[in-house]
């Protein structure tokens, strides 16, 4: 392959991994025909399921506790949650060998908003007070004045909560919101890269389909809501569970099923409209002549329950909604047409491209290339999957380890976790109390460990302190 392909990366914000899968319910004829074109991975996951943490892990391969930014970074007083400005970015190895670099749409990693400083020359980012509407339930460029009543949806309560919009439809197409600007800066930017010699590497990314869940009539109306399925464990009664999640499903319990099929409707509608989007950059890769020559890459910061377990929304419960993610490439020496079930991590794409534009690598021991599964020249990159949660606005300790058929949770706030998921898809069945698995979970806390150890997590390995004696097993186990 040419070691200097040209870069799309399509940043999509909660987007679950099955809503792309084949037999999904989703609408999503062009992200099928990037997988057509390259491969597709089932067992991707993100390394926190928090915006801000996992956005800056994809830029620096590192986990949030060595890149600093451990929850949303406008969540914080300005001297907390910083991330860590000596911790070099891909893009500035991008952009020192010689590519041109362009970024549009949502940023939500720091606050200085100059992303010059991380190797991006062209940018129009999204800023926190657009982010901080978002979370309101407002969404510019979807006015209250545009929704469409009877499908639209305010969550209420408990007493002293602002009502904030869960779902709607709007008469405003996605061409004239932020999607459709995203998309058409891109190719602007594009189209002028392509008069130049050197290479280039373009972001797009999205705040959808996250946060309120507006859609456009025009997109909604392909969608039957009453014909769409439920999650299998939307009524997840969560014996032998943290309470903390029986806590969570209480914010949800009010929504009827038919609720939650709605939500679902524009959940996959707000999809639908991203692929729509991508669709628009595949036509342009192709009618410029330069589709054989991008690596081409579409993913999630991390994905969103929208029913699974009773939940909404993601950040709290250890659950494959909210951590595993789309993950699609295709490009030059690619293979085509496969998928693959490697575990792999969304910060493993920093060496990854590194490696693959023969750029200078960026020494952490944290993520691992993938370029040899992308190449078909190997089946795994790395033994297992890990990811950390320390909580958004409430802070709490989660560390997960997955390893062949068996995920392990360690939770610093309760009792842990462990699922089959072959047999228990939807993680119903938390066998951390079956005596025949304590060999087994001391084995993989030992594999936790042994992460926190080789990447410096030093708040959890420094835990030998009488009140904190929560694992298993303790750090010192190798």
């Amino acid at each position: 392959m040419s070691s200097r392909p040209n870069i799309l990366l399509f940043l999509m914000d909660a987007c679950q991994a099955e809503a792309l899968e084949s037999g999904s319910e989703c609408l999503t004829p062009n992200f099928d025909r990037l997988a057509e074109m390259g491969l597709q991975f089932q067992r991707a996951y993100c390394p926190s399921p928090t915006c801000s943490p996992s956005r800056a892990s994809l830029m620096t391969g590192l986990l949030p506790h060595n890149h600093g930014v451990l929850e949303v970074e406008h969540g914080r007083d300005a001297d907390q949650c910083v991330l860590r400005s000596e911790k070099p970015h891909w893009a500035q190895r991008l952009r020192d060998s010689g590519y041109n670099t362009s970024y549009f749409g949502k940023w939500h990693i720091e606050r200085s908003h100059d992303l010059t400083s991380y190797g991006w020359d062209t940018f129009h980012a999204k800023g926190a007070r657009h982010h901080a509407g978002l979370g309101k339930g407002i969404e510019p460029g979807a006015q209250n004045s545009d929704l469409i009543p009877e499908f639209t949806r305010y969550h209420s309560g408990p007493e002293g909560y602002n009502d904030i919009l869960h779902y709607s439809v709007s008469k405003e197409p996605v061409s004239n919101r932020y999607p459709g600007f995203t998309v058409s800066q891109a190719i602007d930017q594009m189209r002028e890269a392509e008069k130049g010699d050197a290479p280039w590497c373009t972001c797009a990314s999205f705040s959808e389909p996250n946060e309120a869940l507006i859609a456009s009539e025009e997109v909604f109306r392909l969608y039957d809501p009453d014909k769409l399925s439920l999650p299998g464990n939307l009524r997840d009664s969560f014996e032998n569970s943290p309470g903390l999640y029986r806590r969570q499903k209480s914010i949800g319990e009010s929504l009827r099923d038919d609720e939650w099929r709605m939500a679902r409707a524009c959940y996959y509608s707000r999809i639908t409209e991203l692929d729509i989007q991508f669709g628009r950059l595949l036509d342009e890769l192709e009618s410029s002549g330069q589709l054989e020559d991008t690596l081409i890459i579409v993913t999630a910061d991390h994905g969103r329950y929208v029913g699974g377990h009773g939940f909404d929304a993601h950040n709290f419960g250890a659950f494959e909604e909210i951590y595993r993610i789309p993950l699609i490439a295709a490009g030059p020496g690619i293979i085509k047409n496969k998928t693959s079930n490697a575990l792999v991590g969304l910060h493993d794409l920093c060496p990854t491209l590194l490696e693959m534009t023969d750029s200078e690598m960026i020494e952490v021991s944290d993520s691992k290339s993938m370029a040899s599964v992308l190449r078909g020249e190997s089946e795994k990159s790395r033994e297992g999957a890990y990811s950390e949660y320390h909580g958004t606005r409430f802070p709490l300790a989660q560390r997960i380890w997955w390893e062949e058929d068996y995920k392990f949770v360690f939770n610093g706030f309760d009792f842990d976790e462990l699922y089959h998921l072959p047999d228990d898809p939807f993680e119903l069945k938390n066998l951390s109390n079956d005596p025949n698995q304590k060999d087994r979970m001391k084995r993989m806390m030992g594999e936790v460990w042994r992460e926190v150890r080789e990447s410096g997590d030093r708040a959890i390995e420094e835990t030998h302190y009488f009140s904190m004696r929560m694992g298993l097993v303790g750090p010192g186990t190798s």
